[in-house]
């Protein structure tokens, strides 16, 4: 019989993907070791100054700085996708997810600079008019489901604290969160709880997606009870390349453009992606130049069409190092929605640059895609046509209702075929999603816009 990572139990697919991290470890340092021993009369200098040796770590000869060069040219992408898309403020309390991965890493050490120069800045002024952000770190610990030794996930928990402590100061909160903490019940034991979940589901795509959904909603939880307003993503250019292609072979054409911009707002905490235009290789090669620690317990499994996408995408990579960058740039043609931006800020004690650059990049009206309905399980956007028969919240309980408000993805991936199976899920699902079903972040929001319409204030009223 054969066995898959999912239910596997032998550690087979665990050895394998420690040969793989153990490989890519080999590729970064050949890169390296190229770079830094090479000659300068070979004329294997940086492109930039001119002066130290390449280390051969960017993607053609367009790619090749030394460390210091190449360090600076990804904080500057970081910092420009920070400051051109308003992500954070003097004012802001952010959650950076850290998955223990190369891009969560270095999302997180590129914020904790940007917070130390901030301290010091606000340490130098005389006035101390701006306040300095502050930073939390979560980790969502996935080993209800995914089998790893629970010495390994001690291990790998203590590496992330100190990880987290040794930083330097402002201080930064750590939560470790559970994931099956988010299937709180008084009857029914959240890890069995979450079992019977993922049991329901049987197609393994599905499964997987259910999992990241799962953990956003862990995350909002998490940002949530404890005051944050920003959540910071790891993500980028090659993980939104891979989204991208296995979106489209999941038909969810119509979303995908919620998910590749630099800010989600559709969420209570929106989201913020800083390293969206940064590769994985070069993410890779910084952890490694700067000794950055990379605890990735958790790896993706590999299976269903995500795992075969990813495959994919790392074939075309190997063959030409440019192609995931144009997957992403190509996909960025589309239209995003109304919620893909933070609102205009009106904080006095932001600064004016600020402020000029968010209204200059600004969403227009008729430059993005206005969407009321929401799949109340991945929180996808929905078609108009798709949510058109959905005006009643209370009947929502109903599974065949149910099935009809969730998004094309999630009705063939997850949902079971059968009503009563359904219905089943329906009982199981975390209350944050029971929340969404029945308090109309999927229904009709312009008719209960019309029925308070005489309580909302214009405009103008506003102003004044």
């Amino acid at each position: 019989m054969a066995c898959n990572s999912s239910a596997c139990q032998s550690g087979c697919y665990r050895n394998e993907e420690q040969e793989e991290v153990a490989e890519q470890q080999e590729q970064t340092q050949d890169l390296i070791s190229r770079g830094v021993n090479g000659s300068k009369s070979h004329q294997n200098l940086c492109m930039k100054c001119k002066t130290n040796v390449s280390i051969c770590g960017g993607i053609g000869d367009d790619g090749r700085f030394c460390g210091d060069c190449f360090r600076g040219n990804l904080y500057g992408k970081f910092k420009h996708a920070v400051s051109s898309n308003a992500m954070i403020t003097p004012s802001d309390k952010v959650l950076v997810a850290f998955s223990g991965g190369a891009s969560s890493r270095v999302a997180l050490q590129f914020v904790h600079e940007m917070q130390q120069k901030a301290q010091k800045n606000y340490d130098a002024s005389k006035d101390r008019s701006l306040p300095v952000f502050r930073v939390g770190v979560a980790f969502i610990d996935e080993s209800a489901v995914i089998p790893v030794p629970c010495q390994e996930v001690e291990n790998a928990i203590e590496e992330i604290r100190l990880i987290v402590s040794n930083a330097a100061p402002p201080a930064k909160e750590l939560y470790v969160v559970p994931i099956q903490n988010i299937c709180s019940s008084d009857s029914i034991d959240c890890k069995i709880r979450l079992e019977k979940l993922l049991d329901t589901v049987s197609d393994a795509t599905g499964k997987e997606d259910l999992l990241i959904h799962l953990r956003m909603l862990s995350l909002q939880k998490v940002a949530s009870d404890n005051g944050y307003n920003r959540i910071l993503l790891g993500t980028c250019t090659s993980r939104i390349a891979c989204h991208i292609i296995s979106a489209t072979v999941k038909g969810e054409g119509y979303s995908l453009p919620a998910d590749i911009q630099y800010v989600d707002c559709r969420w209570k905490v929106p989201i913020v992606l800083p390293l969206r235009d940064c590769l994985a290789q070069e993410l890779n090669i910084l952890c490694h130049l700067d000794g950055l620690k990379i605890v990735e317990l958790f790896k993706d499994s590999g299976s269903g069409i995500n795992g075969l996408v990813s495959s994919f995408v790392k074939l075309l990579q190997e063959e030409n190092p440019s192609r995931e960058c144009t997957i992403v740039r190509t996909a960025g043609k589309l239209i995003p929605f109304h919620f893909n931006r933070i609102p205009e800020i009106k904080d006095s004690r932001v600064p004016l640059a600020t402020r000029r650059r968010q209204k200059r990049l600004d969403l227009k009206p008729n430059e993005s895609i206005s969407s009321e309905s929401f799949c109340p399980i991945c929180n996808s956007p929905l078609k108009k046509s798709d949510s058109s028969n959905l005006k009643n919240p209370e009947s929502f309980q109903n599974s065949h209702t149910f099935s009809a408000s969730c998004c094309s993805s999630c009705r063939f991936q997850i949902l079971p075929k059968d009503s009563s199976s359904v219905e089943h899920l329906l009982s199981l699902l975390p209350q944050p999603m029971v929340a969404r079903v029945g308090y109309g972040s999927i229904g009709n929001v312009s008719s209960l816009r019309d029925q308070i319409q005489d309580c909302l204030l214009s405009d103008s009223e506003d102003e004044l």
